[in-house]
This record gives structure tokens, sequence and C-alpha cells, in this order.
């Protein structure tokens, strides 16, 4: 299973790697891609859950704007 997670507020490799390190925590996911470039995460993993991926982004300071499969 493949999850696109469209996020707000990541503006430098920091950013990038808090939101990482978050979204590697998550029950399920088996890795995780962050770009700055087009402000998203690519996640992937088995039985994810939007809710759970929406909120430990939230949680590390970041907005989710839209997940997409």
């Amino acid at each position: 299973m493949k999850k696109i997670i469209n996020i707000d507020g990541m503006s430098c490799e920091h950013c990038a790697a808090h939101v990482t390190e978050a979204l590697n925590k998550v029950e399920g996911v088996d890795s995780v891609k962050v770009s700055l470039f087009r402000n998203n995460a690519k996640v992937e993993g088995s039985d994810l859950k939007d809710e759970d991926l929406k909120k430990s982004v939230e949680d590390a300071g970041y907005k989710v704007l839209s997940i997409e499969e």
C-alpha cells in the first residue's frame, strides 16, 4: 500500500528529517520518502490508516493538506 501525504510548513532538510522520523514511528510504515520540492511524503507499508499518518505529521508541527492513494 502506498500513500502520498501533501504537507504544508516544511522549509528545510531538518523539517524533512523531522517528518520522516515521525512517519517512521507509525504502525505499518515500511518506508518514507519526503520531498521538499514537492512538499509531500511518499509512505509505503501495510494497513496504513490516514488518521494515524495525519496525526503523526501534525504532532510533528506540520499541516496535512491531503492524503492520496
